[in-house]
């Protein structure tokens, strides 16, 4: 990521999609979740309609895997600073933070979240939208070392070196 004088993009995502995660998506989100021993996760989202509906399914289907949600927390896909929103979502302190919605929101939560909190990518699980490589970029890769998630067919990604890695089928 550039030197940064603020946390905010300086123009929008020329990308961005809203889609719904699959439950192939979903499922793996949660399979990843288990494998790195995680009981307790935080959720984030953009407050879009389809990025609230793939919050709740993560939710339900991580309640149901026997696992706790500490906190649920939206945030705008516009805004002044994205503060309140990432103070809350870093201050769960859980074993995993899961992100999903929309390329421009996400890339200022996340930037937000880099900037002021303790919020560690390495500790965190993303959807499919999230890991494409163009949302990415919006943060900076070097910066986001460690970030994973689920493709939508249930595939998993890791940014690794600088590089979003496929890393089973």
């Amino acid at each position: 990521m550039e030197t940064l004088t603020s946390p905010l993009l300086t123009s929008p995502a020329t990308h961005d999609s809203d889609p719904t995660a699959t439950d192939a998506e979903v499922e793996a989100i949660v399979r990843l979740a288990r494998d790195r021993g995680a009981r307790d996760i935080a959720i984030g989202s953009g407050r879009t309609a389809r990025a609230v509906a793939t919050a709740r399914a993560v939710e339900s289907a991580w309640d149901k895997a026997g696992g706790r949600t500490l906190a649920t927390v939206t945030w705008p896909e516009t805004g002044a600073s994205w503060l309140r929103p990432a103070s809350r979502f870093a201050a769960t302190d859980p074993d995993l933070w899961i992100m999903t919605g929309p390329a421009t929101g996400w890339a200022q939560m996340t930037r937000r979240l880099l900037w002021s909190t303790r919020w560690r990518p390495d500790r965190t699980l993303a959807t499919a939208a999230i890991g494409d490589p163009r949302t990415l970029a919006l943060v900076g890769l070097a910066t986001l070392d460690g970030l994973s998630g689920a493709t939508a067919a249930g595939a998993s990604w890791r940014v690794n070196h600088d590089w979003p890695k496929r890393t089973n089928a």
